[in-house]
């Protein structure tokens, strides 16, 4: 199970999450969000500079994320390469044809091998058909609650619509996943489910995660 610690704000809590030995790093990239990382010099990185950065143990095979709200294409490329980004994921009204342009651009000579995450705000199991305009575009599926913002909520939408899911794209579970909820993951039965995305409620402060929460409930995954 892929597991995806995002929201982080902070080079050092990052190396803490990232030695956890969780998959994905996701960072916010949106700037109505009490989670934005702000635009750095291409290379300083949110990760701190190191000897060979790319080559940090503590980053050895942890993905980094960039998350967008219908951002302009510049923007998102510009911080898939100051950022080093290995997956885009897209949270607003983004269309299949921006992410296949966005994929052909990128995967040139830019960061070849990038994937595309759309993320989809679900209260219903209506809400599940706005997937099929995607399936064969995006390489993962985020199924969030459905809140006034953009992510970041707390609260869960009821996991149970996605017994009724029928796509071939493998999803993220997304929206409210608390320290509690370890048992509650592992008895679920969802084929297409590849992981779980943390967020608000393993944080000490927005964009600051507690690490020794996520290490308990990662235990308790195990």
């Amino acid at each position: 199970m892929i597991i995806k610690v995002c929201g982080m704000t902070e080079a050092a809590n990052i190396h803490e999450v990232a030695a956890l030995g969780v998959n994905w790093i996701g960072m916010v990239f949106y700037p109505p969000s009490p989670r934005y990382v702000k635009m750095i010099p291409s290379q300083a990185g949110i990760i701190p500079d190191r000897a060979n950065p790319d080559n940090d143990s503590a980053m050895a095979g942890c993905k980094r994320v960039g998350v967008f709200v219908d951002a302009m294409p510049q923007d998102i490329i510009t911080r898939a390469v100051n950022f080093r980004l290995d997956f885009i994921q897209l949270h607003g009204h983004e269309t299949p044809t921006l992410i296949r342009n966005l994929r052909a651009t990128l995967h040139q000579d830019i960061r070849p091998g990038i994937q595309f995450i759309k993320a989809f705000s679900i209260k219903t199991a209506d809400d599940l058909k706005q997937c099929e305009a995607y399936e064969g575009v995006a390489d993962y599926f985020l199924f969030d609650t459905r809140c006034p913002q953009s992510g970041g909520s707390g609260q869960q939408f009821d996991w149970s619509i996605l017994d009724t899911y029928q796509g071939h794209t493998p999803f993220l579970l997304s929206g409210g996943i608390g320290p509690e909820d370890a048992d509650r993951i592992k008895s679920l039965r969802l084929p297409m489910m590849a992981g779980i995305d943390l967020n608000s409620r393993f944080e000490t402060a927005p964009g600051i995660k507690d690490v020794q929460l996520l290490q308990t409930f990662i235990n308790q995954l195990a």
